[in-house]
């Protein structure tokens, strides 16, 4: 039911972010008043369908005029500190598009936990730092969710664009056939190794509204939740773990609940012996 619903969320997240079907039918970009929104998924700003504007795309602006994000750190910073990483796990489109793709019969290989670091230097380096020093959005510039979303879809419609496509173009093309490859490989590449937003989500996990719950008294440690997860992580080792999508999967299983930091013993009445020192963080 869970994984039911998330696919149902990702389909609303997609096409809530993106209601504006007259941009790709008179090749035009939506400049009402929703654009000056930030969406709290990676979601183009030059999408010709998006409605709102997306939150590493505004924060790269302010970085370029060398001026503090605070619109758009605080609203992320809001949904962060309620639900951490959920909306990565139930809303985005991109980690929707991750999923079906490593549902290919291909040969399957783990993402290094190390990998996990370049999201972080992306955050720094590509949406902080290189854009306060040289005034261009060059995350933006690479980001394959953009490519798709966005250059192709200018490239097809418009001659213009077309005429101005240059080798830059085709490095994007090369960042999103590299992660596309990789997502049919791996489970969510993009998400965990590179995605900027993810890191900033990321710093919520362990102190969000919204939290994961264990009982080690009801588990098993049959590894299925591991299964189950889009990430590839062990929830009944660390529930709350930076790497947690909190897309609730996992709690099929009954030794995972949803809970929240107001209720910190979710099973204390059917497990006496549950105590802060094993929610989540044993290993």
């Amino acid at each position: 039911m869970e994984f039911l619903k998330r696919r149902i969320f990702q389909g609303a997240g997609a096409v809530l972010s993106n209601a504006y079907v007259q941009g790709f039918l008179s090749a035009s970009l939506y400049q009402g008043p929703l654009k000056n929104g930030c969406t709290p998924l990676l979601n183009c700003y030059a999408c010709p369908s998006a409605i709102l504007s997306c939150p590493i795309g505004t924060v790269q602006h302010f970085m370029a005029a060398r001026t503090v994000p605070f619109y758009a750190l605080g609203t992320l910073s809001v949904v962060g500190a309620s639900v951490g990483r959920m909306t990565c796990g139930t809303l985005c489109p991109f980690g929707a598009l991750q999923d079906l793709l490593y549902k290919l019969r291909t040969w399957k290989l783990p993402v290094p936990p190390w990998a996990r670091r370049f999201r972080y230097a992306a955050l720094v380096v590509l949406v902080f730092a290189v854009p306060f020093l040289t005034g261009e959005h060059w995350f933006s510039k690479l980001c394959p969710a953009g490519t798709l979303e966005a250059g192709i879809p200018w490239a097809t419609m418009n001659e213009g664009v077309r005429d101005m496509i240059g080798s830059m173009f085709w490095v994007k093309i090369a960042i999103l056939l590299s992660f596309v490859a990789w997502s049919a490989t791996a489970k969510r590449p993009f998400c965990r190794a590179a995605c900027p937003l993810g890191a900033i989500f990321s710093l919520f996990n362990r102190t969000s509204l919204l939290q994961l719950a264990w009982d080690p008294d009801s588990c098993t440690r049959c590894g299925k939740c591991q299964k189950i997860c889009p990430v590839d992580i062990r929830p009944d080792r660390k529930a709350a773990d930076p790497e947690c999508l909190r897309c609730l999967d996992c709690t099929r299983c009954p030794s995972l609940k949803a809970t929240t930091v107001f209720h910190a013993h979710p099973f204390a009445g059917a497990f006496p012996q549950w105590d802060n020192k094993t929610m989540g963080t044993e290993s």
